[in-house]
């Protein structure tokens, strides 16, 4: 069986190296009861790879079941996997088979399998291992002989760093990966997917068929497709159904298609982290901080240069003005000398800065390593907000955007007097 054979009984349209590299792994693996991990990005058709191994292997003629595991709450999930006993849980008045139960001899179809909770996922790794479950409720071990195949868009290998998938799972799951490229990858395909989607919802709603200017044709093969082809049917379906031309003009097809939605605001990231997308506000603010830092330095070093470049003074006025700020600076960490004032510094700080020809005060970088400490940052703002509405927990929580009881435990955790 070619692969173009197999795209055309399953209804695939495009002909990229990567997704016939896909159907041609697919129809290689069907044959036997290897389990198989298909990875690709939400809508790029990943539930058409398990009915591919499914239709070609020996156990076509049994059941085939697709779960969406990430649409089932998780205090169900087991019962529908794996089945209860009656009584084992409120509302268990009688028992049931579970997919893996009823699926017995067939093929099993996990979509989203890494929104598994973990216990869900030491029952699975054992059914991968044994062919053994236990129902809900029961201590009576059930055998199955059924294949799993999973899927998923999410990074598992970062997933099992961070604890929310198991290690031996993946690895039990994923004999043979198989990938299936996103939609902006296939370029060439885009419009015959197009083509395809526009002729379908003609006959359906028996209408003329709608088609593509040769601008057109450029604009969607250069659009990223965030959706993928879930989200080229879906616009496909909407000019079909609301646009009276039937020649779609680039002014047209503007109008379905999503502006980036990405901010061109700089993303605060950990550098080190291939997530980038993952940190904490206590991170978040750090790095902001740090950044700041950085950037204040930087301009200090150009001020300190344009100073050296003044002719106006000589050469022993710009080395005692930059040595008296550097000392001032690194020595005391923001403050002229023990024993003195901030204040003290800031009049200090203030005319050196106006020896450069500022009319400004320039804030030097190390003053930012005070507001460091998120801890008294948070107690100093807390009192503010007491002492502004006259020790109203209430409206200062407001002020603060937090709730009334973590203002409460804040105020007692840091041990702030009224």
């Amino acid at each position: 069986m070619s692969v173009q054979q197999v795209k055309q009984r399953y209804g695939i349209i495009g002909n990229s190296s990567g997704l016939n590299r896909a159907v041609e792994v697919a129809t290689q693996v069907a044959p036997t009861d290897i389990s198989i991990l298909v990875i690709g990005e939400s809508g790029v058709g990943k539930e058409i790879i398990p009915q591919i191994i499914h239709g070609y292997s020996s156990r076509k003629h049994n059941e085939y079941i697709a779960v969406n595991c990430g649409a089932i709450p998780e205090g169900t999930i087991d019962s529908e996997l794996f089945g209860h006993e009656k009584g084992s849980f409120t509302g268990a008045q009688s028992s049931r088979k579970g997919y893996f139960e009823v699926a017995d001899g067939g093929t099993i179809f996990l979509d989203e399998v890494a929104e598994l909770p973990l216990q869900t996922q030491v029952r699975l790794l054992r059914v991968l291992e044994t062919g053994e479950f236990l129902k809900v409720g029961s201590s009576k071990v059930v055998k199955t002989n059924v294949r799993i195949i999973a899927a998923t868009n999410v990074n598992i290998p970062e997933a099992i760093k961070k604890g929310k998938f198991r290690e031996d799972l993946y690895y039990r799951l994923s004999t043979v990966p198989i990938t299936l490229p996103p939609l902006r990858e296939r370029n060439d395909d885009i419009h015959l997917i197009f083509r395809k989607f526009a002729a379908d919802f003609a006959d359906k709603y028996r209408m003329p068929t709608i088609r593509l200017s040769d601008e057109s044709i450029t604009m969607i093969d250069s659009y990223k497709w965030p959706g993928n082809i879930r989200q080229l049917k879906n616009i496909t379906e909407q000019i079909s159904v609301i646009e009276k031309e039937r020649v779609i003009t680039p002014e047209i097809l503007h109008k379905y298609l999503p502006k980036d939605t990405s901010s061109s605001l700089p993303m605060v990231i950990d550098e080190n982290s291939s997530t980038k997308g993952d940190l904490s506000d206590r991170e978040i603010l750090y790095k902001v901080l740090f950044d700041m830092r950085r950037d204040v330095t930087e301009m200090k070093k150009i001020i300190i240069g344009l100073l050296q470049n003044n002719s106006d003074l000589s050469s022993n006025e710009k080395s005692a003005i930059i040595s008296k700020y550097n000392s001032d600076v690194q020595e005391n960490k923001g403050f002229a000398h023990p024993g003195e004032t901030q204040s003290n510094f800031t009049e200090q700080q203030s005319v050196v800065d106006q020896n450069y020809g500022f009319q400004e005060p320039i804030q030097d970088h190390i003053e930012i390593e005070e507001s460091l400490s998120l801890e008294e940052r948070e107690i100093e703002l807390i009192k503010k907000a007491l002492v502004k509405h006259n020790n109203k927990r209430k409206y200062a929580a407001k002020e603060l955007g937090i709730s009334e009881r973590t203002l409460y435990r804040k105020i007692k955790e840091y041990d702030i007097k009224k």
